[in-house]
């Protein structure tokens, strides 16, 4: 006798912010496939509407909504429309995020306040408004967006870096303070792959625009690699997910090696990067 389908009631569901591009749309369409109810948050709706028709084929109950992380009020409307109409939700991706590059002495204080509203106080807001129904719930599953900026720091991305490992540092303080709720908190830190953060990016010089922008178009790593790595390894129930083998070289290198061998092994990485990158054409 044949396995009984999956019923609308039986199907997980998961909501990602930033779900219309990129991560986001490479996350919904790995979680459509394996059969969970997936609701996308964000501010694209002309995108949201091409996500849901794609993620409709695997995953037919979906749904999408305005979301702007850094409206409190989107993502509370968000969780209680999960409540309402989904009974709750397992898991929360706080995915949505920019990118900011340049100098320290150049990057405005107007810039560093849009990229810590985006990339830290959108986390924040989606942990401090989705805990209380993942507790009410009994449990669930918060997925931290950060990046292999948030653990290995590097020049020219001050900004960046820094909401970077303030989101890490958010992760393992809620994996202690959630624990006893039942609520499990992962943090994901994803070296160069090829995404469209760079099209919302924020640079202080042509030059430096242009080559991280490379640098993330020419990555050996696609979207949908990652989101399938993320997948499996927020399933098995990993708190940091270090998507990238160098990544994770790199951070062993970082926390293993005294810290003036570690900077002198870096500064002779950079030069090879910079010196390639000048090598090739734009």
């Amino acid at each position: 006798m044949p396995a009984a389908k999956e019923t609308w009631s039986e199907s997980q569901r998961v909501f990602i912010t930033g779900g219309a591009s990129g991560l986001g749309r490479a996350l919904a369409l790995r979680y459509a496939r394996a059969g969970w109810r997936v609701c996308i948050g964000d501010l694209d709706l002309e995108r949201c509407g091409d996500v849901i028709a794609a993620v409709h084929a695997s995953s037919p109950f979906s749904h999408a909504l305005v979301c702007n992380v850094t409206r409190e009020e989107d993502l509370q409307a968000a969780a209680d429309w999960l409540k309402q109409n989904w009974n709750g939700v397992d898991v929360v991706i706080n995915n949505a995020g920019v990118a900011q590059m340049g100098n320290i002495g150049d990057v405005s204080l107007a810039d560093w306040q849009w990229i810590v509203d985006i990339n830290l106080l959108g986390v924040v807001r989606g942990c401090k408004v989705f805990t209380p129904l993942l507790r009410a719930q009994g449990g669930g599953h918060l997925v931290n967006i950060a990046s292999m900026a948030g653990l290995i720091h590097l020049p020219q991305a001050a900004a960046y870096n820094a909401t970077k490992a303030a989101v890490v540092a958010l992760s393992e303080t809620l994996q202690l303070e959630l624990e006893a709720d039942h609520i499990r908190v992962s943090v994901v830190c994803p070296s160069f792959f090829r995404t469209d953060l760079a099209k919302n990016m924020r640079a202080n010089s042509a030059e430096l625009e242009s080559q991280t922008k490379r640098l993330v178009e020419r990555a050996r790593i696609g979207a949908d690699l990652i989101a399938d790595r993320i997948f499996d390894r927020v399933a098995r129930g990993d708190t940091h997910i270090l998507t990238h083998a160098e990544g994770r070289f790199a951070w062993r290198l970082k926390r293993y090696l005294p810290y003036r061998v570690y900077q002198a092994v870096t500064r002779r990485l950079l030069a090879k990067v910079q010196a390639r990158m000048r090598r090739r054409p734009a």
